[in-house]
């Protein structure tokens, strides 16, 4: 699922780029449809594209690579088979500068293979049809976020209501253009609203609001589902309280998930503190706190049980507290804190955290409340090598790494002073840091970077030279390494 806080960008109708006048495309086969989307445009003239493709591209050629002694049928079938094969969306055919027509056989072999095959005329050019796609995916973007923006705006207002939970589900219904309902923890329809979905979809809405009641270690905090040809989500209300939101919706737009995120957050909030009283028990622990209570006193007003930690990082933009509550909602904790950039959530022995898309998460092992502070530390520890290695989640392992052994402040002073002659130029230790955990791999660094793999090579070389140090060295690696991992990620 992706991040709370932002929807992706969504993908663009090849209708929409058939209907560009300056572009002048033509269709000449395959299917056609708002079902037919472009997620980017690709150029290539391999005669077997299908390793550099990652799937929904429009893939551009102008027919470079058609042998001329080639059976056309053959070739073009294997050709085409090999697009659908590696997941592309259409094929692009540039008629210039080496054909003067679009070969029948291609079109007969799009037409076999249900590919779209659109003809590119003389006077427009690839990059204008990337440019294009771009500008497109730009605006659906904008809409999206412009979307999201209003529906969360509704949803605080609604929520602000003397009866707060039906206008929520009013206004989340009205934004889905579907129904949204409360579960209550007897697994009945506490409120609903929206147009009533199909009696098979209502019945699928009520057994997926199961998958995510809590029930026990693994309990997904939401889950997805289409029955009838109706788009179903359940998301799990806070922690401990066993309210659940439905939706039935006809469709799923990119910004659904995250309207249907904030909202879950307000009926969490409406939900959980007056149903159980947990805000006053949090209330009455902060005020022990603060008058000098140890932190295994006040836990049991928390909830009995041992904790874990966890330490997140957005991907691509600060937190802010939308997005931190959204976290911990989908961790199954309402206890949440945010600061520098970093949120930190307390989270039930019972509940183990899972990847959570557009986020970054280090966690602790559980423990008593006497040994939180240590468990805080540990967690911050696996968000850096989960930031360093580039994996979503990572947990403190039960044995110490040798890593451990050293002071943070000793590991900082020494990676900042062996990383001083490339830190100036940010581009060389994060290729240095991607290029080492993979292996040295060329072509998994370059795609990882989404930069040429002679721009590794180069920024490789460089690094070596700069550093004076063989890098073919497995201990020359191996000190690089934690030098990296210990180094500030903003580069400090």
């Amino acid at each position: 699922m992706p991040d709370p806080a932002v929807p992706p960008t969504p993908p663009v109708p090849l209708a929409a780029l058939l209907a560009r006048e300056d572009l002048a495309l033509r269709q000449l086969a395959g299917p056609s449809g708002p079902d037919v989307v472009v997620h980017w445009a690709h150029t290539s003239e391999m005669s077997d594209p299908y390793p550099y493709l990652l799937g929904g591209e429009l893939l551009l050629t102008a027919g470079v690579h058609v042998p001329e002694a080639a059976d056309p049928g053959a070739y073009f079938d294997a050709y085409v088979g090999r697009i659908v094969a590696a997941g592309g969306t259409a094929l692009g055919f540039g008629v210039a500068p080496v054909h003067d027509t679009v070969p029948p056989a291609l079109v007969a072999a799009c037409a076999a293979h249900a590919l779209p095959l659109v003809e590119v005329p003389p006077q427009t050019t690839f990059s204008g049809v990337a440019r294009a796609v771009w500008q497109l995916m730009a605006q659906a973007r904008l809409a999206e976020l412009r979307r999201v923006t209003e529906a969360q705006q509704s949803l605080a207002a609604a929520a602000s209501r003397p009866d707060p939970v039906p206008s929520v589900l009013r206004q989340l219904a009205q934004r889905v253009a579907g129904r949204a309902v409360l579960y209550g923890p007897e697994a009945t329809e506490v409120a609903a609203a929206g147009r009533p979905a199909g009696t098979a979809a209502h019945r699928a809405l009520a057994a997926l609001a199961e998958v995510v009641r809590p029930s026990g270690p693994g309990t997904p905090a939401s889950a997805t589902d289409t029955a009838a040809g109706t788009h179903l989500a359940a998301y799990a209300l806070g922690a401990g309280h066993d309210f659940v939101l439905g939706i039935a919706a006809p469709r799923r737009d990119p910004g659904d998930h995250t309207i249907a995120s904030v909202a879950a957050v307000l009926l969490s909030l409406l939900t959980g503190e007056h149903q159980s009283g947990t805000g006053a028990a949090r209330s009455s622990a902060l005020v022990r706190l603060l008058l000098g209570a140890a932190p295994e006193e006040v836990a049991p007003l928390l909830g009995a049980g041992r904790r874990a930690v966890v330490h997140a990082r957005p991907d691509a933009h600060a937190p802010d507290p939308v997005a931190a509550s959204a976290l911990g909602a989908a961790l199954g904790s309402p206890l949440v804190d945010l600061a520098d950039g970093v949120v930190r959530v307390l989270v039930p022995e019972g509940r183990e955290p899972a990847p959570y898309p557009g986020w970054t998460l280090g966690v602790s092992a559980a423990a008593e409340p006497a040994q939180w502070p240590a468990a805080d530390a540990e967690a911050a520890r696996a968000l850096a090598r989960a930031r360093a290695t580039r994996v979503p989640l990572l947990r403190h392992g039960a044995r110490a790494a040798l890593a451990d052994l050293v002071p943070p402040d000793e590991a900082a002073a020494h990676a900042r002073a062996l990383l001083a002659p490339i830190a100036a130029t940010p581009a060389l230790p994060e290729t240095l840091r991607t290029w080492l955990s993979l292996h040295g791999s060329w072509d998994r660094t370059a795609v990882a970077l989404s930069v040429h793999r002679n721009t590794v090579r180069q920024r490789i070389a460089r690094c070596a030279a700069l550093l004076g140090a063989d890098l073919d060295d497995p201990d020359v690696r191996m000190d690089l390494w934690f030098a990296l991992r210990d180094r500030a990620p903003d580069g400090a």
